[in-house]
């Protein structure tokens, strides 16, 4: 999410420097969020909703540059104070016990090293606006080491030390109490374009702004724009990821991702760019112009000379196959290395191996799982590295081994060392006192025929001390996406592990739609929602009805976003009540409604296949003849409907017309709404009241 940025009203950015200051925690006292289990959670044995929240969740990994340390963040949660502390730590990367750099009532983040490895560089909540502070390896000293009038979201000092990127907001638009300065408590939204809103956000006037100064480890110099005026945001809004930035390794250049276009047109359009901005010039250029799909990550060859980044092909499609190019600066020459692997590729690392550039290293989702791939760049030979029933989805280079970011269904994020060879070895063991005292329900990977005689992957996730003599009730779960695969993540709002704690079988379909499985695979759902996804759905409810320790009578469905709507459709074509119990969260309700409401228009052009208006499109008119709302009519079984007051890209009166319908039809139902909550609930007691309600209505119709 922007943070706001301080400026003046005639849009000057004034930038101030001023000496270090060391760090003072302003005699407040700090005590890290108590994650112990009680004695009864341990008697218990099970996941629930309050533990879940006692869980550290690691990120951003941060390899020394002699390899032998890594700084990282870890998250805890205070539910009495409802909000979150993330705070640096180190861990040598040989193993061993993992050191707290940071403390305080605030944030500390973005952790670099500096120095050659000789200081950290990190940003602080702490004053009015986020800052760098720097400290020693111990953590010790921490002095602040910029001062300027805005607040930084992230920042990369470049390889060369003498330079820093950061990104902050730029306010270049006017507010409506600015053209009618006699009315300055008044509060209104004005639009005369698109774009007015985006994903959980009001547009607010300002842009992600990419800046870069002089940098010598003590200060910050005076950072200059280098989109000076430009009304688009780097990083990209919704996510201003700053992994779409990177430095080229000589220093020389800066490669960042950008959709350079507004209002309707970058509503109705995925077409993102990579550009090169030359530190000697000043000049931009655009390497991808022509690509119309989305480009993004670019990473530098390690020699500077190269640049890779991920690409789709399709206009529009924002689900399309992430494909791997490169290209040569001196040639110009574009490379697709990946045009005959059939899936994704992410997280690229180009290392240096044996004096050549010939191999990179890439992540890809198969068989709902992530996996680490080697291609090398002049046969495109492509090998795959790890394997097993887990997700990667980062990755470090060191030396001649990797660090990775792991998670499955079983375990949050931990960090782990990677051989080339693919063996592993975990290093952070952020969450053992959890797992020492909690049993998890046993992963079960299944493949069954669906109705057109393809194969599709099925997870069961079992109750922890699973009894196959006896009978359980069990939850279809519905994915949202809807072309988000079903792998091996550890969620931390629709957590199986939880389902199936509260005495569930959970039945988890790859369904059609779903990236891993190949590009048809993932394509076919487009232009086809209520078909033949959903025959995917009850093909799996189907075969696993009749396994002896599931009760046909007490099976449930569930499901966000997609899988919201998904819910929606099921109910209304729940003839012979399979289903005794839904669940939908912020689901799409009626089509026609949720295409005008919503902002991304480009992802309802594509997937529904145009506007509900043009009456001869018929894959546009049959999506809308699949719309849920027009089979409320048969919804025969009790529902819980959620929403969050601020979702822009499912808005929640999709919600509100569901149950108002539900309601009048005599349907039994509930509707929680969360008014500060976006897509997502992420306050922890919001997260805890979710899961106690959602376990509730399962209980009341199928216990």
């Amino acid at each position: 999410m922007k943070r706001i940025c301080y400026i003046l009203l005639s849009v000057a950015v004034i930038f101030v420097s001023c000496k270090p200051e060391t760090l003072v925690n302003n005699g407040e006292s700090f005590t890290m969020p108590d994650v112990s289990l009680s004695d009864e959670e341990i008697d218990n044995g099970i996941l629930t909703p309050e533990i879940l929240w006692k869980f550290g969740r690691v990120s951003d990994p941060q390899l020394s540059p002699d390899g032998n340390t890594l700084i990282y963040n870890i998250t805890y949660y205070n539910i009495e104070e409802n909000r979150a502390y993330t705070h640096v730590f180190s861990i040598p990367t040989k193993g061993g016990e993992a050191k707290q750099l940071t403390t305080g009532n605030y944030s500390c983040f973005n952790a670099r090293w500096i120095s050659e490895g000789a200081k950290i560089a990190f940003l602080s909540s702490q004053t009015d606006a986020v800052q760098i502070w720097s400290m020693n390896i111990d953590g010790s000293e921490q002095t602040q080491i910029s001062n300027l009038d805005i607040s930084i979201n992230a920042f990369k000092p470049s390889p060369t030390g003498d330079k820093i990127l950061l990104t902050s907001d730029v306010k270049l638009d006017k507010k409506p109490t600015e053209t009618h300065e006699d009315l300055p408590k008044a509060e209104v939204i004005v639009a005369e374009d698109l774009m007015y809103r985006h994903w959980n956000n009001w547009h607010d006037y300002a842009y992600s702004h990419i800046f870069v100064a002089d940098f010598d480890d003590m200060s910050v110099g005076t950072p200059i724009d280098i989109m000076p005026g430009e009304r688009w945001d780097a990083p990209m809004s919704a996510y201003f990821d700053d992994s779409e930035i990177s430095w080229s390794p000589d220093g020389k250049k800066i490669a960042y991702t950008c959709k350079k276009m507004n209002g309707k047109e970058y509503a109705l359009s995925t077409d993102s760019d990579i550009y090169i901005y030359d530190m000697q010039t000043g000049k931009t250029d655009n390497i991808t112009k022509g690509m119309l799909g989305y480009d993004k990550y670019p990473v530098f060859s390690p020699d500077s000379k190269m640049i890779s980044w991920t690409s789709m092909e399709t206009p529009g499609y924002e689900a399309d196959k992430e494909r791997l190019f490169i290209m040569d600066f001196e040639t110009g020459a574009k490379t697709y290395l990946t045009k005959d692997f059939d899936y994704n590729v992410s997280n690229v690392v180009w290392p240096i191996e044996n004096d050549a550039l010939e191999n990179i290293y890439f992540i890809s989702d198969i068989n709902a799982t992530q996996q680490v791939f080697r291609i090398n760049t002049k046969t495109k030979e492509i090998v795959q590295i790890t394997d097993g029933p887990h997700n990667i989805f980062a990755i470090l280079h060191k030396k001649d081994s990797f660090i990775i970011q792991k998670m499955s269904m079983s375990m949050a994020t931990e960090l782990f060392e990677l051989s080339k060879e693919g063996e592993e070895r975990q290093i952070t063991f952020t969450n053992k006192h959890i797992y020492d005292n909690i049993e998890m329900g046993k992963i079960v990977e299944k493949w069954i025929t669906t109705t057109d005689g393809e194969e599709m992957l099925v997870w069961l996730i079992l109750p922890p001390k699973f009894d196959a003599t006896k009978e359980y009730p069990a939850i279809l779960y519905c994915q949202g996406g809807p072309q988000s695969a079903v792998s091996q993540f550890f969620s931390y709002r629709w957590n199986f592990q939880i389902m199936a704690a509260n005495g569930y079988v959970v039945v988890a379909p790859n369904r059609r739609g779903l990236p891993g499985f190949g590009t048809e695979w993932n394509a076919q759902i487009s232009g086809d929602y209520g078909g033949q996804n959903m025959k995917d759905y009850m093909s799996a409810v189907n075969e696993f009805k009749n396994e002896p320790y599931i009760d046909e009578d007490r099976i449930g469905a569930v499901g966000a976003s997609y899988g919201g709507f998904s819910v929606f459709w099921l109910a209304g074509h729940n003839e012979d009540k399979t289903f005794k119990a839904f669940i939908s969260h912020c689901g799409m309700f009626n089509l026609e409604s949720q295409y005008a409401a919503t902002e991304e228009m480009f992802f309802v052009n594509h997937d529904l296949g145009g506007a509900y208006w043009e009456k001869d499109n018929k894959v546009a008119q049959n999506s809308y003849e699949n719309s849920p709302h027009k089979f409320v009519h048969k919804w025969n079984t009790p529902i819980l409907i959620i929403a969050g007051g601020y979702d822009f890209r499912i808005p929640y009166t999709e919600s509100l017309q569901a149950f108002n319908a539900a309601q009048l039809n005599g349907v039994e139902s509930k509707l929680l709404v969360f008014p500060e909550e976006t897509h997502f609930v992420l306050k922890p007691q919001n997260s805890i009241l979710w899961q106690r309600e959602f376990k509730a209505w399962l209980d009341k119709y199928l216990k």
